[in-house]
C-alpha cells in the first residue's frame, strides 16, 4: 500500500490534522512530538493541550474534545499507546481522520511493538488529512553515527569524524545523553566540532564511563574493570549515574534470564541490547544474578546517602559482576 499520509523527518515534525508518530524509538518520539507542540503554542499561547492514553480511552471522549469551542481556541491532542488502543478509540479514530477539526492537531503516538489498531493505522496511512512521523529504531553502531551527524547536520555545523567517535565512546547506549553532549557542543563557538574539544568537554568520560566499567566486569576482567571504575571516580564521575549505567544492564540480563527467546519488543529492549544480554549471561547462575541484584541495590542505596562510603559498595558490586556473582574468599 502507498503511504497518502505525508511524510516527515522527526526533527522537522510540523503540525497537522492529524499526525502519526510510529516507531520504537522512544526519544524521536518525544522530541518530535515536543517540536510540534512548541510550534503550536508560539502561534497561539491559547493553545489548549489534551493528553490521553490510548489504553484507557472511552467512545465519544475524541470527538467531545475535538468539537468546535465557543471562543475557538487551538487544540492539541497527544494520544499515546496506540499500540493498546480499546476499540472505542479505533471506532471514534476512524471517524475523526475522515473529517478533522479545523485548528486542532492530534498526534496519535504507536510505538510499533504490536498490531493492534492495524484498522485505525491503515486509516491514517490512507488519509490526505495525516502525516506520518516514522521514529526507526537505533540499532547498529552506524544508526548512532548517522544520528550524531545529522544532529550537527541539522544545526549546520561540521563534525570531524574523530570527534563522532569520541563522542560515540563516551555515551555508549543511551540516545538522550548523546543528544544531549551534541547540544552542549553545538554551544561552542569552534568552526568544526573537532576531537580536542570533544575532549575538553568531556575528557574523562571519552577515556572511561560506566559501560566500559561494566563491559569489562561482565567480560570478567576484573582487574581492568576497577581500574576503569577508579579511574572515572578520579577523573569527576558521580557514584549515583555510575551504579545507574551498570544497574541497567545487571536488570537486562535479568529481564531474559528465564525468557531468553523472548522478542525485543516484548521485552522494551532493542534488538542490540537483547543481543548483548544474552551474551553477557553466558556463565551466570541464577544464585550469581540474584547476588548481583542485591549488591545492586546495596550500592544503589549507599551513592544516594545511606552509607558513609558509597565507593566500596560500588567497587564491590562491579567485583561481584566479575565474578559472575560469585563472593569471592579473602
Amino acid at each position: 500500500m502507498v503511504s497518502k499520509a505525508k511524510q516527515m523527518d522527526w526533527r522537522k515534525a510540523l503540525p497537522a490534522p492529524v499526525l502519526f508518530v510510529s516507531g520504537p524509538e522512544e526519544y524521536f518520539a518525544g522530541r518530535a512530538i515536543r517540536s510540534v507542540r512548541e510550534k503550536l503554542r508560539a502561534q497561539d499561547t491559547s493553545l489548549e493541550v489534551h493528553e490521553l492514553e490510548a489504553a484507557d480511552y472511552t467512545a465519544g471522549t475524541l470527538l467531545n474534545i475535538t468539537s468546535p469551542s465557543l471562543f475557538a481556541e487551538p487544540r492539541l491532542v497527544i494520544i499515546r499507546g496506540i499500540e493498546k488502543c480499546s476499540d472505542d478509540l479505533i471506532t471514534d479514530g476512524l471517524e475523526y481522520i475522515a473529517n478533522p477539526t479545523d485548528d486542532t492537531t492530534v498526534i496519535l503516538r504507536h510505538n510499533g511493538s504490536s498490531v493492534r489498531g492495524k484498522k485505525l493505522v491503515d486509516a491514517i496511512r490512507e488519509s490526505e488529512n495525516a502525516a506520518e512521523v516514522a521514529c526507526a529504531d537505533i540499532k547498529k553502531d552506524s544508526d548512532r553515527q548517522a544520528f550524531v551527524q545529522g544532529e550537527f547536520a541539522h544545526a549546520e555545523r561540521k563534525v570531524t569524524p574523530g570527534a563522532v567517535r569520541a563522542l560515540l565512546d563516551a555515551f555508549a547506549d543511551d540516545t538522550a545523553e548523546l543528544a544531549a553532549a551534541c547540544n552542549q557542543l553545538l554551544l561552542d563557538s569552534a568552526e568544526s566540532i573537532t576531537e580536542e574539544i570533544v575532549d575538553r568537554y568531556y575528557g574523562g568520560r571519552v577515556e572511561t564511563n560506566a559501560f566500559k566499567v561494566a563491559d569489562a566486569a561482565l567480560a570478567g576482567r576484573a582487574g581492568e574493570a576497577m581500574a576503569l571504575l577508579r579511574h572515572a571516580l578520579a577523573t569527576g564521575a558521580d557514584p549515583v549515574p555510575l551504579v545507574a549505567a551498570i544497574s541497567m544492564k545487571i536488570r537486562q540480563m535479568a529481564t531474559i534470564f528465564g525468557n531468553r527467546s523472548a522478542s525485543p519488543a516484548s521485552l522494551g529492549m532493542a534488538p542490540w541490547q537483547l543481543d548483548r544480554a544474552r551474551k553477557d549471561l553466558t556463565g551466570w547462575t541464577d544464585d550469581g544474578l540474584a547476588a548481583a541484584i542485591q549488591a545492586m541495590a546495596t550500592a544503589d542505596a549507599a551513592a544516594k546517602g545511606a552509607e558513609r562510603d558509597p565507593i566500596y559498595s560500588l567497587e564491590k558490586l562491579v567485583n561481584l559482576i566479575a565474578h559472575k556473582g560469585i563472593v569471592q574468599s579473602k
